[in-house]
């Protein structure tokens, strides 16, 4: 709490009043820009970027480039869409390995030395010997951002909701300086974090990479973990050094995106924008950032990939930024006009790379039909160029020497850089509610429950090996620790005992019961709700928590989340509530503060808790502001408060704004229903896990299941490749075609069913039934399966998900 109004009291913007315009709209659906002001904005300045004898060499190597190799440089491929054998004919700069992106010739889920391979093979064709061609090396970026996470091995960190609540500046530098080494060692050079972002409304997706809804949380957190990253201004920061690039992101107003959508619009007056959204920008670049990522974001309807105002005027030009910026992924199709395999507006407007990771072919030739017509002005491509080879001198990536490398297995998971993340959990953990539970004797019988007690990737959230963070088991975490595994340890040492319980049964009545559950991991789009309420269709852990209560046994929730939610019902139900965000790899550090009484609570929020679930917006400073409990909030060993019994009412209906589940074990998913018509009978069956947890659908003629219910928009989710899963067993093999359809596309599954009897999946992209015929912007007919006898199958679950894995696309 101190070192939290520490850092308030010491943050400060300036503000000027010179006037300049925005540039022209780009478009013509796109509104009139809103008149930006640079001299109003903080000044700010890259540090000794413009080292005299660098500059000479960039300018003799662009003296050499042909316009081919100069486009190449402003251009980003994801190594699932091209091979180094590309760069021959295609000469770009930069590859990137998106979050469901493998290294070469290997799965997603790699170790380190594939990922290097891939980085060396990429560099190997770009700094040949060929003629007309000037060797550049490629940089290579990642997603590193809770640790190096798309690694296996990696020390996996809080996410930066978690980490907010340390209000521990000092440990960002070491969790940086970790994250790097790790990620040097894995062969790439360029983390693209930290996010900025200062989250508004924590409906919002993407609100656990924010530090805190406080903007002087977010600016003190911004220069320490640059300089963890890369080494403060100064100091050897070459991946030679274990330093890799920092990317701050996403500039600008990611945060404050209306109604929580991601990708959305930010509507607020510029001083708002620079007082709230761009705090930590300017000390990110007094830091040094190499890098700055664009947002998908929209201003006042103008989208940040292409406004001129914002990126050249007040980023390069007030702020003083001589690094350069890129694009995320393919934003840049996103500005009127474009597509994502052709825009000169977005270079044009300041944008120096392009992340085209599935376009980069058509990109590439568009770009360079326009650097050749003078659509983009040479003048604005030797800008991009130049800064993006200041980069690569920068970070040493000419020198082929890469040391780190070649010690990435005693880098990897380093005991060190574990340690570090275990501090992090523990001064991330925000004490609730304690009556008198807390702290756990070394010595009792825990029973430990809970659908996430046990699963490193439920306790690391989004963002971890995949873009979502779905299809992880502990066996993909070597080195790492579940939330149970770290409470069994402690407990042993003392001589008490921890037993693993799901369900929360028990032979023997324990001394005390801690019971682990929370959100799902999610990243973007999926991770957009319209509500704050925790399972507001199915609530599986408030029925776990009252069943302990009943039983008179004393209850300890630790809920994982990546956002402050709505959980009166489960607080009521239990007898401490322990906030531990998603902590990552290090689960022991929860049992650290949990068990013993060692080690106190320090962690405060730095995101305010809801009282209702349709406080979406619910920032200090508000006229409204009526809190749960209040930014800063934290209790302790040493500082106790009695929390009295809290209301139950959401204040919302939930279940209104639900549409992407629609089956879930085996119960229609509120607000959607289910109709039968012709020759299909239903009734309820166990499922793989769960006590009738399905629903069987049996075919005595022809017929169809429907589910109804609100019209669907699902285009942005087809756009993110996203598709519809469904978890069923094949009871009775069918004779006929059996189709699945959604809106007016249908597309034939029988001969993509598994064979009768076993529990499976089946994945079928959204852009699927795009191209049998669904209009997704506009599903007025949810879905129909339509078969005929003889034919029956068991549903349990039913939902938009987002792994790819096994994806099909039937005729």
């Amino acid at each position: 709490m101190r070192r939290f109004n520490r850092i308030a009291q010491a943050f400060a913007l300036s503000s000027c009043a010179a006037l300049a315009l925005a540039q022209p709209a780009l478009g013509d659906e796109a509104p009139a820009p809103t008149p930006v002001h640079p001299d109003k904005w903080p000044a700010a300045k890259s540090p000794d970027f413009i080292d005299p004898a660098i500059e000479a060499k960039i300018t003799k190597l662009m003296a050499q480039m042909s316009l081919r190799e100069k486009v190449g440089q402003m251009i980003q491929a994801d190594t699932a869409a091209i091979t180094p054998e590309d760069l021959r004919e295609y000469p770009l700069g930069s590859i990137l390995a998106g979050g469901n992106s493998p290294p070469i010739g290997a799965p997603d889920r790699s170790p380190a030395e594939p990922w290097i391979a891939t980085s060396h093979a990429f560099d190997a064709v770009a700094l040949e010997k060929r003629k007309g061609h000037v060797a550049i090396p490629i940089i290579f970026g990642i997603d590193a951002v809770h640790g190096n996470s798309n690694v296996v091995g990696a020390t996996l960190f809080p996410h930066n909701s978690g980490l907010g609540a340390m209000h521990d500046p000092e440990l960002m530098r070491e969790i940086g300086r970790a994250t790097a080494a790790e990620t040097a060692a894995s062969g790439i050079h360029w983390a693209f974090g930290p996010t900025l972002a200062v989250p508004q409304d924590d409906r919002w997706g993407r609100a656990y990479e924010g530090y805190s809804e406080n903007p002087a949380l977010v600016a003190a957190y911004a220069a320490p973990m640059i300089e963890g990253l890369q080494g403060a201004p100064g100091t050897p920061n070459t991946v030679q050094a274990g330093r890799v690039s920092a990317s701050v992101k996403h500039f600008l107003g990611d945060g404050g995106t209306t109604e929580g959508i991601d990708q959305g619009d930010t509507q607020v007056d510029e001083d708002t924008l620079i007082r709230i959204h761009d705090a930590g920008y300017p000390p990110a670049v007094d830091a040094g950032t190499m890098t700055v990522m664009a947002s998908f974001q929209s201003w006042n309807g103008i989208k940040m990939h292409g406004n001129k105002a914002l990126l050249t005027d007040v980023l390069k030009g007030r702020m003083g930024f001589d690094g350069f910026v890129v694009g995320d992924w393919n934003g840049h199709g996103q500005i009127p006009g474009c597509t994502n395999t052709d825009c000169p507006d977005t270079f044009n407007a300041g944008l120096d790379m392009a992340m085209a990771p599935d376009s980069w072919k058509g990109l590439f030739n568009s770009t360079l039909k326009h650097a050749e017509d003078g659509t983009i002005p040479m003048a604005r491509i030797d800008d991009a160029v130049r800064r993006i080879l200041r980069i690569k001198f920068k970070l040493g990536l000419f020198d082929a020497a890469r040391p780190y490398e070649a010690k990435w297995q005693d880098v990897m998971g380093a005991p060190e850089h574990r340690a570090i993340a275990r501090r992090a959990v523990r001064e991330s953990l925000v004490l609730l509610k304690n009556e008198g539970v807390l702290p756990i004797k070394s010595s009792a019988n825990v029973l430990v429950a809970g659908d996430a007690a046990d699963d490193i990737g439920r306790q690391s959230g989004g963002w971890t090996l995949s873009w979502q963070g779905d299809g992880n088991t502990n066996a993909d975490f070597p080195g790492a620790t579940s939330i149970y595994a770290g409470i069994e340890q402690a407990l042993e040492a003392g001589g008490g005992t921890a037993t693993l319980s799901v369900d929360g049964s028990f032979s023997q009545k324990p001394d005390v019961a801690i019971v682990v559950f929370g959100e799902e991991p999610y990243a973007e789009l999926r991770g957009d709700i319209r509500s704050l309420e925790f399972q507001p269709g199915d609530k599986k852990a408030l029925a776990l928590l009252t069943k302990l209560k009943a039983a008179g046994i004393p209850t300890v929730s630790v809920f994982l989340s990546g956002r402050p939610l709505w959980v009166n019902p489960e607080i009521n139900q239990s007898d401490a509530f322990v906030a531990a965000w998603y902590p990552g790899s290090e689960g022991a550090g929860v049992a650290d503060v949990l068990v013993g009484g060692a080690t106190d609570f320090t962690g405060a929020l730095s995101f305010s808790w809801p009282k209702r679930a349709d406080q979406f917006r619910l920032n200090q400073g508000n006229a409204d502001y009526d809190p749960l409990f209040a930014l800063g909030y934290g209790l302790s060993y040493a500082k106790s408060a009695h929390v009295p019994a809290l209301g139950e009412e959401p204040g919302i209906d939930a279940s209104a704004t639900n549409t992407s589940t629609y089956i879930a074990d085996g119960i229609l998913a509120k607000p959607f229903t289910m109709g039968l018509d012709g020759a299909v009978s239903q009734r309820l069956v166990d499922s793989a896990d769960r006590q009738e947890g399905a629903i069987r659908l049996d075919w005595t003629g022809e017929g169809q299941m429907r589910i109804d219910g609100p019209n669907l928009k699902l285009d942005r989710e087809a756009n993110a490749d996203m598709n519809v899963e469904v978890i069923y067993r094949l009871d009775t093999a069918p004779t006929a075609p059996v189709t699945l359809s959604l809106g007016s596309g249908t597309v034939r599954i029988d001969e993509a069913l598994a064979q009768p009897g076993t529990w499976s999946s089946l994945k079928i992209s959204l852009k699927c039934f795009g191209q049998h015929g669904t209009y997704l912007g506009g599903i007025t007919k949810p879905f129909a399966l339509k078969a005929k006898a003889p034919f029956a199958v068991s549903i349990s679950d039913m939902r938009i998900a987002t792994d790819p894995a096994g994806t099909v696309c039937p005729e």
